[in-house]
């Protein structure tokens, strides 16, 4: 096996970095480790670290073509995404594992076609965020013979059949981020983080989601929202002092290498939610 790469819109269509005849090749890869900008004081003769920030990460690679169709096909797949993700899948000697990293494409050079009739161009791409692991894709509660149950995958696990905990331990760099769903009918739900068995925090909503309707939560850094996802497919914003506390944390951050345990409540049960750990590496 060796590593690969994809990119991907925010439609979720992939385009292959290893498929130089139907796609294109990617080689040469840079830039996949990390950096940070340090400053110091003098005191005396010693230097004490003032500022230490984790510099914007930089991929710098050579793509390769079978032909300019392909190259033009990356290029309408860009120009019509409004977001884009790399894919970064590792090989580990246990199992494959998928990275993911919110980019902007910086430049895609154009030249002539090699001898060779290979077309390589140089490709500059500018990180938005780390590395970051979607843990758990969908955890769900589904009602089978009157009880309720969680489906976990991965490094977390449930507490129990009808408790609606997650007890999970951060393993990456940083805070952990999270996505919730909630499907209605559920009333006045409440996602609450407890930490080393500790309550700190709780973002409660003061409203009734109701049958189809679903409660949608993120904590993710430049995409927070708690909103709800009406019938029609449009959406509701539920951040205001309507539904919400304003004296409360509402974003909730999974510190690293603490129990915790994430818990959904509601007046009453709550038949459906998935869950989605965002897991942060500065490099992977």
């Amino acid at each position: 096996m060796v590593r690969q790469f994809n990119f991907i819109n925010d439609k979720g269509q992939k385009f292959s970095l290893m498929d130089i005849n139907n796609f294109c090749l990617l080689t040469s890869p840079t830039g996949l480790g990390f950096s940070y900008r340090t400053e110091y004081e003098q005191l005396g003769n010693i230097f004490i670290q003032s500022l230490r920030k984790i510099e914007q990460g930089k991929i710098n690679a050579q793509l390769n073509f079978a032909s300019y169709e392909n190259f033009r096909n990356l290029v309408d797949f860009i120009a019509q995404s409004e977001s884009l993700q790399i894919q970064y899948t590792i090989p580990y000697k246990t199992e494959n594992k998928s990275f993911y990293r919110d980019i902007d494409i910086q430049l895609l050079s154009k030249s002539e076609i090699q001898a060779n009739g290979i077309i390589s161009e140089q490709i500059e791409i500018n990180c938005k965020s780390l590395w970051y692991e979607k843990i758990a894709q969908q955890y769900e509660i589904s009602s089978t013979s009157n009880e309720v149950r969680w489906d976990f995958r991965f490094d977390a696990y449930w507490s129990g059949y009808s408790v609606r905990d997650l007890d999970y331990i951060n393993k990456g760099h940083i805070d952990a981020s999270v996505e919730i769903t909630i499907d209605g009918e559920v009333i006045n739900p409440k996602i609450q983080l407890y930490i080393e068995g500790q309550l700190f925090q709780e973002i409660s909503i003061t409203d009734t989601i109701e049958e189809y309707e679903k409660l949608l939560y993120s904590s993710k850094e430049g995409d927070f929202y708690i909103k709800k996802e009406l019938v029609d497919g449009t959406y509701e914003n539920m951040f205001n002092l309507s539904y919400i506390d304003f004296e409360n944390d509402n974003v909730l951050r999974i510190p690293p290498n603490k129990d915790c345990t994430i818990r959904l409540t509601a007046d009453e049960d709550i038949a459906k939610a998935t869950i989605t750990i965002f897991v942060y590496y500065i490099s992977v």
